[in-house]
């Protein structure tokens, strides 16, 4: 196997890992990465259908990535009650996605003091679920984002957008415990710094 066709095998799986992605943005990266290996392959093969095909996916991709990124986009919250029933079915819908990021998550309605769904552009995107820690600590049950809006927009609404009903509220730190690797970058990248407890705190004021 030459290094053309080792370029060329690399940019099917690319492609064919892209076509897995719930995300419409993850597709997005990596099926532009998989179309400029493409390119590459083409280029290098003398393939002009191929360059043509890849240069116009390549236009394609760009073109929605910054549609994505510069769409604005209502972002608001729905506070929901404990026994709430939509609340109750959502959470049994989304169970699988839920354990892979909060393992042996259960619900305890009694114990969430702030409960609210995420809505972007009024479509339900995502849930928070927290209770108080003494009077000034938020503790984070749950922060999930259904698949397809998993591109942090949700995460800077909740963690900066949202600042000010917290410290109104009284709140100066919101506290993680995270059980997976994937969890841990999340809350680093939207700002939670880890403490000598093991606890991930963002601070409000």
């Amino acid at each position: 196997m030459d290094f053309i066709q080792i370029i060329g095998y690399t940019a099917s799986v690319i492609i064919a890992v892209s076509m897995t992605m719930s995300s419409i943005v993850k597709f997005r990266w990596i099926n532009l990465a998989g179309a400029f290996s493409f390119l590459t392959y083409g280029i290098l093969f003398n393939a002009i259908p191929i360059v043509i095909l890849n240069v116009f996916i390549i236009s394609v991709d760009i073109f929605y990535l910054i549609r994505i990124y510069n769409k604005k986009e209502l972002f608001t919250t729905l506070e929901i009650r404990g026994s709430n029933k939509y609340l109750i079915n959502f959470l049994k819908f989304y169970d699988k996605e839920i354990q892979k990021f909060f393992p042996g998550f259960k619900y305890k309605p009694e114990l969430n003091t702030v409960s609210f769904f995420i809505l972007r552009n009024m479509a339900v995107a995502g849930i928070f679920l927290a209770h108080k820690e003494g009077s000034s600590e938020l503790r984070v049950g749950l922060d999930f984002v259904i698949p397809q809006y998993r591109d942090y927009k949700n995460a800077k609404f909740v963690y900066h957008r949202l600042n000010k009903k917290f410290t109104d509220d009284g709140i100066k730190n919101i506290a993680v415990l995270p059980q997976t690797y994937d969890h841990i970058k999340y809350l680093k990248k939207v700002g939670f710094v880890k403490n000598d407890e093991g606890l991930f705190i963002k601070n409000m004021e």
